[in-house]
């Protein structure tokens, strides 16, 4: 039942916005480019999509076999010597995705995406219910991001 509610609560918070946004950061599909922005949509019941300047991914739930989260923090030094060193506290985090699946032909198949901060919660509740599997956290603070 808490699933059903998750996947419930996270295809709204997805389907109201209109996806997440992400950038296709690489991988192993060459129909996008690297670094193209686009949207992910979990709101299908058999496939997870993601659209980038007329192109289209679609991919089978079914098929995705790994989902990892991690996040990239950078820090500001060059600002911070500039400005003020109290920006030297400041942190800009990354959130990354990474969806690993068998494509019709039966070959794995990698993707990478760096995903807005305010969606990404949503989509890997979603992914895990779509799925059945669970993400698989980088370190402890995607572990925290992820989950909190």
């Amino acid at each position: 039942m808490r699933t059903l509610v998750l996947t419930l609560l996270a295809c709204v918070c997805l389907h109201a916005g209109d996806g997440a946004g992400a950038r296709y950061i690489g991988g192993t599909i060459a129909a996008i480019s690297a670094n193209s922005d686009g949207t992910i949509r979990t709101t299908d019941d058999l496939f997870l999509e993601y659209r980038a300047k007329g192109r289209e991914l679609h991919v089978e739930y079914d098929k995705i076999n790994l989902i990892e989260y991690g996040q990239n923090v950078d820090r500001r030094y060059i600002i911070a010597a500039l400005i003020s060193p109290l920006f030297v506290l400041s942190k800009k985090r990354q959130h990354f995705l990474s969806v690993g699946y068998t494509d019709k032909e039966g070959r794995q198949q990698a993707m990478v995406f760096k995903v807005e901060k305010g969606k990404i919660r949503a989509l890997l509740v979603s992914l895990e219910a779509r799925t059945g599997l669970k993400v698989q956290f980088q370190d402890e603070q995607a572990r925290k991001a992820g989950k909190g």
